[in-house]
This record gives structure tokens, C-alpha cells and sequence, in this order.
């Protein structure tokens, strides 16, 4: 367990417990994006959170997957890929911000600012010079988020999910130079 402050931790993501993150995800993800799929978002909950899926995540040797507990409850993940480079985005090591999502009821209380924090000093100490992830464009809270951690515009891609609306597929490349 890695703890960030007092209430606020993180706990390793591993073979042995990450059968509830499937149902953590059932609870969370349908609750920020539901409204981007023609199918509440079942598709993508099923696909990127299967035993499958989880378990190859959990075997590459340059990520870190952790269950973000506060005050003893889980109520989020957040996964790194470490030496994962943004494409046009040459200036050191780079390390992506895969994902990070939390549990709306605790949105706001410096959760997610906290976990940023971390990572980018972790990343200080390890020798790495950036910080980039992908934002769906649709999720202004999210992009506003970032904008004030310090994040800046890099590009744009496309999801290419067929369940996805044709008008939420839009992902900001967002960076922060350490």
C-alpha cells in the first residue's frame, strides 16, 4: 500500500485481487459515460475490464495498475505505462497516465489532484521529463482539470468503438513537462 496522505491511498493492482475492479467499474464508469454509448457503456466495461484484458495489462512489465482507496474505501483505479511515447513529443522519457477514474461521490476533494501529484514525483525521481495522457473531448471537467494541473494541448485522435457516438469520439493528447 502506498499512501499519499492520511486518508488517500494506493493498492497495487495484482493477480490475486483484480477480480473487483470489474465490479468497481460497473459502479463507476457508467456513471461519467453512459451517455457517450448506444449501449449505457457495457461493451466497454465488459472488453477493457474482462479477466482477459486485465490480466494481459497486468503482465506488461512497464505498467503499474493501483486501486485508488480513501479513508479505507476503493473508489477508483489508476494505471501508468511507463516509457510510453506520445507521438510527435520527442523531449525525454515520457511516462502515460493510462488511466485514472473515480468515483463521483468523491470528485472535487483533491483525489485526483493528489494522485497527479505522485506520479509526477515519481517520475521526477525516476528520470522522466513528461507526463501525457488522452482526455475524451466530451468531458469538459476533465480537460479543465488537467488545463490547471498544467497540462497542455499536444493533438487529437479518434475512438473507433462502433457503440461510441459518432460525436463523443474526439480525444484531446494532453502533456506536462516536468
Amino acid at each position: 500500500m502506498l499512501y499519499l496522505t492520511e486518508h488517500l491511498s494506493l493498492k497495487e493492482i495484482n493477480r490475486e485481487n483484480y477480480s473487483q475492479l470489474y465490479f468497481l467499474m460497473r459502479t463507476i464508469y457508467p456513471l461519467a459515460y453512459s451517455h457517450f454509448w448506444t449501449d449505457k457503456g457495457d461493451w466497454y466495461v465488459n472488453t477493457q475490464y474482462s479477466e482477459e484484458n486485465i490480466l494481459r495489462e497486468l503482465s506488461e512489465e512497464k505498467s503499474e495498475y493501483y486501486y485508488v482507496v480513501f479513508n479505507d474505501e476503493i473508489i477508483g483505479n489508476f494505471r501508468i505505462i511507463w516509457d510510453e511515447k506520445l507521438e510527435g513529443l520527442s523531449e525525454g522519457k515520457q511516462v502515460k497516465l493510462h488511466r485514472i477514474y473515480l468515483h463521483q461521490k468523491i470528485q472535487g476533494k483533491g483525489i485526483g489532484k493528489n494522485i497527479v501529484s505522485w506520479l509526477e514525483n515519481k517520475a521526477k525521481e525516476k528520470g522522466y521529463k513528461i507526463i501525457w495522457l488522452d482526455a475524451m473531448n466530451e468531458q469538459p471537467q476533465a480537460l479543465s482539470f488537467y488545463k490547471n494541473l498544467g497540462f497542455k494541448y499536444h493533438s487529437y485522435i479518434f475512438l473507433e468503438y462502433d457503440l461510441l457516438h459518432q460525436h463523443v469520439r474526439k480525444m484531446i493528447q494532453v502533456y506536462k513537462i516536468l
